[in-house]
Protein backbone atom coordinates (compact mmCIF):
# COMPACT_ATOMS: atom_id res chain seq x y z
CA UNK A 1 0.00 0.00 0.00
CA UNK A 2 1.25 3.30 -0.75
CA UNK A 3 1.95 6.31 1.85
CA UNK A 4 -0.79 8.22 0.21
CA UNK A 5 -3.22 5.35 0.65
CA UNK A 6 -2.23 4.32 4.31
CA UNK A 7 -4.81 5.70 7.33
CA UNK A 8 -3.80 7.53 9.91
CA UNK A 9 -6.79 5.38 12.62
CA UNK A 10 -7.28 6.63 15.91
CA UNK A 11 -9.35 4.05 18.14
CA UNK A 12 -11.04 4.22 21.27
CA UNK A 13 -11.66 1.52 23.38
CA UNK A 14 -8.53 -0.69 21.75
CA UNK A 15 -7.90 -3.20 24.06
CA UNK A 16 -10.92 -5.53 24.10
CA UNK A 17 -14.55 -6.64 22.38
CA UNK A 18 -14.79 -4.63 18.85
CA UNK A 19 -11.66 -2.51 19.47
CA UNK A 20 -9.52 -5.11 19.54
CA UNK A 21 -11.05 -6.71 16.56
CA UNK A 22 -11.14 -3.72 14.81
CA UNK A 23 -7.05 -3.21 15.48
CA UNK A 24 -6.13 -6.56 13.95
CA UNK A 25 -8.06 -5.74 11.17
CA UNK A 26 -7.02 -2.12 10.33
CA UNK A 27 -3.58 -3.53 11.03
CA UNK A 28 -3.60 -6.31 8.77
CA UNK A 29 -4.91 -3.89 6.10
CA UNK A 30 -1.72 -1.86 6.14
CA UNK A 31 -2.94 1.27 7.79
CA UNK A 32 -1.55 3.29 11.20
CA UNK A 33 -3.71 2.42 14.34
CA UNK A 34 -3.44 4.79 17.53
CA UNK A 35 -5.79 3.42 20.23
CA UNK A 36 -5.75 3.71 23.72
CA UNK A 37 -7.79 1.64 26.57
CA UNK A 38 -7.73 1.29 30.32
CA UNK A 39 -5.54 -1.26 31.05
CA UNK A 40 -1.78 -0.92 30.95
CA UNK A 41 -1.54 -5.27 30.63
CA UNK A 42 -4.16 -5.10 27.57
CA UNK A 43 -1.87 -2.01 25.92
CA UNK A 44 1.56 -3.96 26.29
CA UNK A 45 0.35 -6.62 25.05
CA UNK A 46 -1.18 -5.03 21.70
CA UNK A 47 2.63 -2.89 22.14
CA UNK A 48 4.23 -5.96 21.77
CA UNK A 49 1.55 -7.63 19.05
CA UNK A 50 2.02 -4.93 16.54
CA UNK A 51 4.89 -2.97 17.12
CA UNK A 52 5.82 0.66 15.07
CA UNK A 53 4.11 2.62 13.77
CA UNK A 54 1.11 1.81 15.44
CA UNK A 55 0.83 3.45 18.88
CA UNK A 56 -1.21 2.33 22.02
CA UNK A 57 -1.64 4.04 25.04
CA UNK A 58 -3.40 3.83 28.83
CA UNK A 59 -6.16 7.06 28.48
CA UNK A 60 -9.32 7.14 30.81
CA UNK A 61 -11.48 9.01 27.97
CA UNK A 62 -13.45 10.23 30.62
CA UNK A 63 -10.66 12.52 31.76
CA UNK A 64 -10.56 15.40 29.58
CA UNK A 65 -6.85 15.95 31.04
CA UNK A 66 -5.95 12.61 30.09
CA UNK A 67 -7.09 12.53 26.92
CA UNK A 68 -5.94 16.18 26.05
CA UNK A 69 -2.19 15.29 26.67
CA UNK A 70 -2.84 12.11 24.34
CA UNK A 71 -4.28 14.07 21.65
CA UNK A 72 -1.54 17.03 21.69
CA UNK A 73 1.09 13.69 21.54
CA UNK A 74 -0.64 11.73 18.81
CA UNK A 75 -0.93 14.84 16.51
CA UNK A 76 2.41 15.88 17.03
CA UNK A 77 3.34 12.25 15.81
CA UNK A 78 1.34 11.21 13.23
CA UNK A 79 -0.95 14.36 12.50
CA UNK A 80 -4.60 14.88 12.32
CA UNK A 81 -6.07 11.18 11.73
CA UNK A 82 -8.21 10.18 8.54
CA UNK A 83 -10.24 8.53 10.59
CA UNK A 84 -11.31 8.91 14.49
CA UNK A 85 -13.57 6.05 16.05
CA UNK A 86 -14.96 6.79 19.59
CA UNK A 87 -15.64 2.91 20.70
CA UNK A 88 -14.63 2.99 23.69
CA UNK A 89 -17.86 2.24 25.56
CA UNK A 90 -19.29 0.74 29.39
CA UNK A 91 -22.70 -0.67 30.24
CA UNK A 92 -24.82 -0.95 33.65
CA UNK A 93 -25.31 -4.11 34.96
CA UNK A 94 -28.77 -5.42 34.50
CA UNK A 95 -31.08 -3.05 37.00
CA UNK A 96 -34.29 -1.87 36.68
CA UNK A 97 -33.65 1.87 36.31
CA UNK A 98 -34.38 3.03 39.60
CA UNK A 99 -32.20 -0.07 41.16
CA UNK A 100 -29.12 1.07 39.46
CA UNK A 101 -26.46 3.23 41.57
CA UNK A 102 -26.09 6.73 41.30
CA UNK A 103 -22.42 6.36 40.96
CA UNK A 104 -22.50 3.33 38.42
CA UNK A 105 -25.30 5.35 36.34
CA UNK A 106 -22.41 8.60 36.41
CA UNK A 107 -19.63 5.96 35.00
CA UNK A 108 -21.61 5.17 32.47
CA UNK A 109 -22.35 8.68 31.71
CA UNK A 110 -19.05 10.03 31.70
CA UNK A 111 -17.23 7.36 29.87
CA UNK A 112 -20.21 7.10 27.04
CA UNK A 113 -21.09 10.68 26.34
CA UNK A 114 -18.19 12.65 28.29
CA UNK A 115 -15.67 10.37 26.58
CA UNK A 116 -16.45 10.77 23.22
CA UNK A 117 -17.16 14.48 23.61
CA UNK A 118 -13.65 14.65 24.99
CA UNK A 119 -12.27 13.18 22.42
CA UNK A 120 -13.50 14.96 19.83
CA UNK A 121 -12.47 18.09 22.25
CA UNK A 122 -9.15 17.48 21.47
CA UNK A 123 -8.66 15.64 17.89
CA UNK A 124 -11.05 17.71 16.02
CA UNK A 125 -9.30 21.24 15.84
CA UNK A 126 -6.50 19.41 13.76
CA UNK A 127 -8.58 17.87 11.74
CA UNK A 128 -10.79 20.72 10.86
CA UNK A 129 -7.48 22.93 10.08
CA UNK A 130 -7.07 20.39 7.02
CA UNK A 131 -11.17 20.14 6.20
CA UNK A 132 -10.53 16.36 6.45
CA UNK A 133 -11.70 13.33 8.39
CA UNK A 134 -14.23 10.97 9.37
CA UNK A 135 -15.42 10.56 12.46
CA UNK A 136 -17.32 7.61 13.55
CA UNK A 137 -19.20 7.31 17.25
CA UNK A 138 -20.48 4.00 17.88
CA UNK A 139 -24.39 4.20 18.44
CA UNK A 140 -26.33 0.97 19.47
CA UNK A 141 -29.60 -1.14 18.48
CA UNK A 142 -29.82 0.31 21.76
CA UNK A 143 -29.56 4.17 20.44
CA UNK A 144 -32.40 3.58 18.41
CA UNK A 145 -34.41 1.24 20.19
CA UNK A 146 -34.90 0.37 24.03
CA UNK A 147 -34.78 -2.56 26.22
CA UNK A 148 -35.51 -3.06 29.76
CA UNK A 149 -32.59 -2.67 32.68
CA UNK A 150 -30.00 -1.29 30.74
CA UNK A 151 -31.66 2.24 30.24
CA UNK A 152 -28.66 4.12 31.40
CA UNK A 153 -26.64 2.50 28.29
CA UNK A 154 -29.90 3.43 26.25
CA UNK A 155 -29.49 6.92 27.22
CA UNK A 156 -25.93 7.19 26.49
CA UNK A 157 -26.26 5.94 22.98
CA UNK A 158 -29.59 8.00 21.98
CA UNK A 159 -27.60 10.96 22.86
CA UNK A 160 -24.63 9.54 20.61
CA UNK A 161 -26.78 9.30 17.69
CA UNK A 162 -28.31 13.23 18.32
CA UNK A 163 -24.27 14.25 19.55
CA UNK A 164 -23.03 13.40 15.86
CA UNK A 165 -25.97 14.63 14.08
CA UNK A 166 -25.13 17.79 15.59
CA UNK A 167 -21.55 17.66 14.94
CA UNK A 168 -22.45 16.79 11.30
CA UNK A 169 -24.10 20.27 10.96
CA UNK A 170 -21.05 22.26 12.47
CA UNK A 171 -17.94 20.42 10.40
CA UNK A 172 -16.81 22.22 7.97
CA UNK A 173 -17.67 21.06 3.97
CA UNK A 174 -15.22 17.88 3.11
CA UNK A 175 -15.73 16.25 6.90
CA UNK A 176 -17.95 13.84 8.32
CA UNK A 177 -19.74 13.04 11.74
CA UNK A 178 -21.28 9.64 11.45
CA UNK A 179 -23.21 7.60 14.28
CA UNK A 180 -22.75 3.99 13.54
CA UNK A 181 -24.84 1.03 15.03
CA UNK A 182 -21.99 -1.70 15.04
CA UNK A 183 -24.79 -4.44 15.23
CA UNK A 184 -25.12 -7.07 17.92
CA UNK A 185 -21.80 -9.08 18.19
CA UNK A 186 -21.01 -11.87 20.89
CA UNK A 187 -18.45 -9.28 22.99
CA UNK A 188 -18.27 -9.20 27.12
CA UNK A 189 -20.63 -6.85 26.94
CA UNK A 190 -23.58 -8.53 25.42
CA UNK A 191 -22.99 -11.41 27.87
CA UNK A 192 -23.43 -9.25 30.51
CA UNK A 193 -26.62 -8.46 29.29
CA UNK A 194 -27.70 -12.06 27.80
CA UNK A 195 -25.63 -14.53 29.08
CA UNK A 196 -25.57 -17.66 27.36
CA UNK A 197 -27.69 -16.76 24.82
CA UNK A 198 -24.75 -13.91 23.38
CA UNK A 199 -23.61 -17.06 21.67
CA UNK A 200 -26.21 -17.03 19.07
CA UNK A 201 -24.06 -13.56 17.65
CA UNK A 202 -21.12 -13.48 15.54
CA UNK A 203 -17.94 -13.09 17.32
CA UNK A 204 -16.04 -9.93 17.59
CA UNK A 205 -13.36 -11.39 14.54
CA UNK A 206 -15.94 -12.59 12.36
CA UNK A 207 -17.90 -8.93 12.55
CA UNK A 208 -14.09 -7.30 11.65
CA UNK A 209 -13.80 -8.62 8.65
CA UNK A 210 -17.20 -6.82 7.40
CA UNK A 211 -16.58 -4.02 9.76
CA UNK A 212 -13.58 -2.96 8.67
CA UNK A 213 -13.41 -2.32 5.07
CA UNK A 214 -17.30 -0.67 5.61
CA UNK A 215 -15.55 1.79 7.87
CA UNK A 216 -12.74 2.80 5.62
CA UNK A 217 -15.08 3.05 3.14
CA UNK A 218 -17.02 6.09 4.77
CA UNK A 219 -16.29 9.69 3.36
CA UNK A 220 -18.12 12.90 3.69
CA UNK A 221 -21.05 12.03 1.51
CA UNK A 222 -22.48 9.67 4.76
CA UNK A 223 -22.14 12.94 6.84
CA UNK A 224 -25.11 13.00 9.25
CA UNK A 225 -26.66 9.52 8.22
CA UNK A 226 -27.25 6.76 11.13
CA UNK A 227 -25.80 3.39 9.73
CA UNK A 228 -25.34 0.07 10.69
CA UNK A 229 -22.37 -2.25 9.82
CA UNK A 230 -23.77 -4.60 7.21
CA UNK A 231 -23.37 -8.31 9.46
Amino acid sequence: MTDEKVKVIVLTGATRGLGRALVSGFVEAGHTVIGCGRSSNAIKELKNHCGKPHRFDRVDVSDDAQVSAWAHSVIAEFGPPNLLLNNAGIINENASLWEVPADEFSTVIDVNIKGVANVIRHFIPAMIELKRGVVVNFSSTWGRCTSSEVAPYCATKWAIEGLTQALAQELPRGMAAIPVNPGVINTAMLQSCFGASASRYPEADEWSTKAVPFLLGLSRQQNGESLTVPV
